[in-house]
């Protein structure tokens, strides 16, 4: 994977994607019979010109989770970190992960929307109480 097209091509041959713009795609991941996560990967280039696929899917309402509980959940994080985004113009609590293109792999980036996906939806039923957020 060397390019934010090159991801587009691979997902989006395994997932009927529900976005697809320049810089962003997004589709559902099927968690279970019941439940589903929308995960968004995104182009990122640094200041000095790296790019990077950032993972991302939004988890609850910032207004429901507590900022220190979030705050030590990233501490004890080997993948992923929390972040807030706007989603309708909500402050919503999101789990990223950024990931350089060198090396990245189409087995990483599969294992990667899993992982990201499943664990954002935990957090999601524990922070929601067991419904679905979004």
């Amino acid at each position: 994977m060397r390019s934010f097209e090159d991801v587009r091509a691979h997902l989006g041959a395994r997932f009927a994607l529900t976005a697809s713009d320049p810089y962003q795609i997004s589709f559902d991941l099927d968690i279970d019979d019941e439940r589903r996560q929308g995960v968004f990967l995104g182009d990122l280039e640094t200041e000095g010109g790296r790019r990077y696929l950032r993972i991302s899917t939004p988890i609850a309402p910032l207004a429901k989770s507590n900022a220190t509980r979030s705050l030590r959940f990233n501490w004890e994080q080997r993948v992923g970190y929390l972040a807030v985004n706007d989603l309708d113009g909500v402050p919503y609590l999101h789990l990223c992960e950024n990931r350089p293109y060198e090396g990245l792999t189409t087995e990483e980036i599969d294992s990667l929307v899993e992982d990201v996906g499943r664990l954002a939806d935990n957090l999601e039923r524990l922070i929601n109480l067991g419904a679905d957020a979004v």
